[in-house]
């Protein structure tokens, strides 16, 4: 399957290639450039020390008491090369906190876009994720109301990229847009550990999603699956705990490869004069018992006055403690996996200039003491509750 995904990827980049030779002598213009980017500059802060409170899993280390500026903050620029008026490319750099405690520059999206039609757009390349709504500008700041994504509906989507292949058809429905997705990609993500990375490499991954625009309500149903290829890296600490027949039992136990999770999602977004409404609803299946499976979501309201736009909104997020472990080991890195918390969020955003925003949020966490997934660092004092206070100041050019 890996090696079909990447012969259609190639296929796919090399028929595009041609289709730029082709199209660039048609056109009479030259080709476009146009170079922009976005930022932000964040400090968080919590109320305890007993768990470090992190944006996503691919960050290995998060805030506690103390003003902490990784969290947030990140730095991306992109490249938008008009080839035809049929014909683009893309490349987008983004340099943020990530698995291996660094800011290192990581290119998150290079594909090639081919618009035969209106009604048609075909994209090959490195592409960024959305099957889940809005989850495709998660590092842009700046297009969203509040400071961050709601991590308790956005923890469990780790993968920001795939290097595939995707097509977009749009056809008026009635007075509405009606438009469909189907994708195909591979992951390379990275997953941060406590102390150790899990490695995505080649694991396949399939899925479209079905909107509706009408008015200034859009509509999303979606679907998305992803076959794991690597292992969880376990061995050594079973290894280190249990005796070696036991520790190869619990290894097969809590094996993730060639295992397939599903994600399903349901999202619908309003935003007409002052008011942005935001509704989203998720439900994961895990098909490794290392992972434990989830329903989310987020209510999210926003009303404008102004430059200054106060919102407020409620996240949540349920997983299903596993039964029947194999030894107190194993229930334990079964733990790690376990969420049962909500979150209620208040803050403002001020358009003090164009294309620069400021914001300040409050969020309280209030789940039970089992509920540690995706903290880092948590200790047996953890209540399960905790306020976070976030500044950011978000921009784009």
């Amino acid at each position: 399957m890996l090696i079909a995904g990447c012969k259609l990827i190639r296929c796919l980049l090399l028929a595009l290639g041609l289709a730029t030779v082709i199209l660039a002598r048609a056109d009479d213009a030259l080709p476009a450039f146009a170079l922009s980017g976005f930022g932000t500059l964040g400090a968080t802060r919590t109320t305890s020390d007993e768990v470090r409170f992190v944006r996503d899993l691919a960050q290995p280390e998060g805030a506690g008491k103390r003003w902490d500026g990784r969290v947030d903050s990140m730095l991306g620029v992109q490249g938008n090369l008009k080839l035809s008026s049929q014909l683009e490319g893309v490349v987008q750099v983004v340099s943020r906190y990530r698995y291996d405690r660094s800011f290192t520059p990581e290119v998150s999206w290079v594909y090639l876009k081919y618009e035969p039609d209106p009604k048609l757009s075909l994209r090959a390349g490195r592409l960024g994720t959305e099957f889940f709504m809005l989850a495709d500008s998660r590092m842009v700041g700046y297009s969203y109301l509040s400071v961050r994504p709601p991590g308790d509906y956005f923890w469990s989507l780790p993968f920001y990229s795939i290097d595939g292949a995707d097509a977009v058809l749009s056809l008026p429905f009635w007075e509405s847009i009606l438009r469909a997705k189907a994708f195909y990609g591979i992951s390379d993500e990275r997953i941060a550990l406590e102390k150790r990375e899990w490695k995505l490499d080649g694991s396949p991954m399939t899925g479209g999603y079905l909107d509706l625009q009408t008015g200034p309500w859009v509509f999303r149903l979606s679907y998305a699956n992803i076959v794991f290829r690597n292992d969880l890296p376990l061995g050594s600490v079973l290894n280190t705990y249990l005796p070696p027949t036991v520790a190869q039992q619990s290894v097969d136990y809590l094996t993730t490869a060639n295992t397939r999770s599903h994600y399903y999602a349901f999202g619908a977004v309003y935003d007409s004069g002052p008011w942005q409404l935001h509704l989203m609803l998720n439900h994961i299946v895990q098909g490794s018992n290392a992972f434990q499976s989830a329903d989310g979501g987020y209510f999210q309201l926003g009303y404008r006055i102004g430059p200054v736009t106060p919102y407020a909104g409620y996240s949540w997020i349920r997983s299903d403690q596993r039964g029947n472990t194999l030894n107190p080991v194993v229930a334990s890195i079964m733990a790690d996996g376990h969420a049962d918390q909500s979150t209620t969020t208040a803050g403002a955003r001020w358009d003090v200039v164009r294309n620069v925003a400021l914001k300040a949020q409050w969020d309280h966490i209030h789940g039970e003491p089992e509920s540690i997934f995706p903290y880092r660092r948590e200790t047996k004092a953890w209540t399960g509750k905790m306020d976070v206070f976030t500044l950011t100041m978000d921009f784009v050019f």
